[in-house]
């Protein structure tokens, strides 16, 4: 049985950031998509942070997750990071061109996208 994901919400300024956990399937994403888009909403941020670096698992849910999320932010203009992600991780979503919508930052090292 798969672990439950989980995100945390934190605002600072303007910027939000949601820590995400656990593992991010077809079935744990909708929640935190929801999570996330409302604090987006609330707070107006200038940009957003999606913080994977709890996350053991992901599937092409988790490239939906970023895109939908650039997707909200395009007409707020606001910046859209992706941080903390694994190396497979980050591989994946550069594979997948979200380094043109998002800066990828993986342990350590970062890979500048579009800002």
């Amino acid at each position: 049985m798969k672990a439950n994901a989980e995100v945390t919400i934190k605002t600072e300024k303007k910027t939000v950031t949601a820590v995400l956990s656990g593992e991010i399937d077809h079935h744990s994403a909708p929640p935190i998509r929801q999570a996330i888009d409302e604090a987006v909403i609330v707070f107006e941020p200038e940009e957003l942070v999606l913080d994977f670096g709890l996350v053991s698992f992901m599937d092409s849910s988790g490239i939906g997750l970023v895109m939908g999320r650039y997707r909200l932010l395009e007409d707020m203009k606001c910046k859209l990071s992706v941080i903390n992600l694994s190396s497979h991780a980050f591989k994946v979503m550069k594979l997948a061109g979200l380094d043109k919508i998002a800066n990828l930052t993986k342990g350590g090292d970062s890979y500048e996208g579009k800002k």
